[in-house]
């Protein structure tokens, strides 16, 4: 089993790492093994992650400690990824910085969200009205790591599939690894295409009411 999901999680880095998603060593990916007890891989600190490596990952315990004697430590924001399993039926969860992402956390951080509308990908969080919409919270980047935990923990709710935190980067999650990427692929082009909007056109019609976009 955990075999297959250090397959799993690698393939996801691999494809994410060709999208220039992890600059600098960023970002951190997870994966559960078991529920009971919760075991997850994570992605080990300071690893390049455009590189496969049978070191790219630690297999940890529900707290986010070791389970294996290494000196490669998890990664530095595991809490996150604990808070999420904690919460959730995920067992994916993935965390990438991106320009875009940050430029929108940026934009509407003072709102505290953005709430998408009207647009196709919305399907891909299985929200199919015809006028259906995801909200995105937006929390602060605090830089204790305990802290910003807590902070993403308070926004998960049954609908909420993703949180952005403030010119730092978006977490994501999914039941599965395809459903998280599903989801981090969905989010991107929803603020990609928000932003090209803004750049083009300034604002669409209606404009930014209360962090909410609608497309047209």
């Amino acid at each position: 089993m955990m075999r297959e999901r250090w397959e799993e999680l690698a393939d996801i880095k691999e494809q994410l790492a060709r999208r220039d998603w992890f600059p600098g060593t960023s970002g951190n990916l997870s994966i559960k093994v078991s529920d009971n007890p919760v075991t997850f891989l994570v992605t080990a600190s300071g690893k390049d992650k455009t590189k496969r490596t049978n070191e790219d990952f630690l297999l940890v315990d529900e707290f986010g400690e070791s389970i294996e004697h290494s000196y490669l430590k998890p990664s530095a924001e595991t809490l996150l990824h604990t808070e999420i399993y904690k919460k959730t039926d995920a067992g994916c969860s993935l965390h990438v910085h991106t320009l875009d992402n940050n430029l929108i956390s940026d934009l509407y951080g003072d709102d505290g969200l953005i709430t998408f509308r009207g647009q196709e990908l919305i399907k891909a969080f299985n929200i199919w009205e015809e006028d259906g919409e995801i909200t995105l919270p937006i929390i602060e980047n605090y830089a204790d790591i305990p802290t910003l935990a807590k902070a993403l923990g308070k926004k998960i709710t049954p609908d909420i599939k993703g949180v952005l935190i403030r010119n730092h980067g978006i977490t994501v999650w999914g039941r599965t690894g395809f459903e998280a990427k599903k989801h981090l692929e969905a989010f991107e082009f929803l603020c990609s295409f928000h932003l090209r909007q803004l750049q083009y056109k300034h604002y669409l019609k209606g404009g930014k009411q209360n962090g909410t976009i609608t497309f047209s």
